[in-house]
């Protein structure tokens, strides 16, 4: 079995939902072994109730198919960081108008987030909400362009 090749497709795999980043990027795909099987993927979702966690395995096994039996794992221990996401997937995020984290999970607790702008760069940004579309993200607004952009929290 070509497990480079193996990699590859992985790696190409988007997230369902930011597909601007892939599974890889987002460094919830923790390890891809053969097996005597054929192949096994290990991942860890970005929290517990996430609701793409069955869609993101149905793709893994659908882009993983031509490879044979490909088996999905879930690890739910260590919990998923953004302290996991790549720094290529922190620059598509930006691209993609949603903030990378700022700091790692650790400095979270104790640092506030000054925050510019993915879509003018302006430095004068506020918090609207804490939550945003997922419940990894929280919701913000640039005062200098008014556009509102959504920050991924270090967790």
């Amino acid at each position: 079995m070509d497990l480079a090749a193996a990699r590859t497709r992985l790696a190409a795999v988007p997230d369902p939902e930011i597909p601007a980043i892939s599974l890889v990027e987002l460094g919830i795909v923790r390890e891809l072994r053969e097996t005597g099987a054929g192949l096994e993927v290990v991942l860890t979702p970005t929290y517990s109730g996430c609701p793409a966690t069955e869609l993101i395995a149905d793709d893994v096994r659908a882009a993983l198919a031509e490879f044979g039996r490909v088996t999905v794992t879930m690890q739910r221990s260590p919990a998923w960081s953004t302290d996991w996401i790549t720094p290529e997937g922190r620059e598509k995020l930006q691209r993609y108008g949603i903030v990378p984290p700022q700091c790692s999970a650790e400095q979270a607790i104790r640092v506030v987030p000054k925050l510019r702008c993915p879509r003018c760069d302006g430095g004068r940004t506020e918090q609207l909400s804490r939550f945003g579309s997922t419940a990894c993200k929280s919701t913000w607004r640039c005062i200098e362009c008014g556009e509102p952009f959504e920050y991924f929290k270090p967790i």
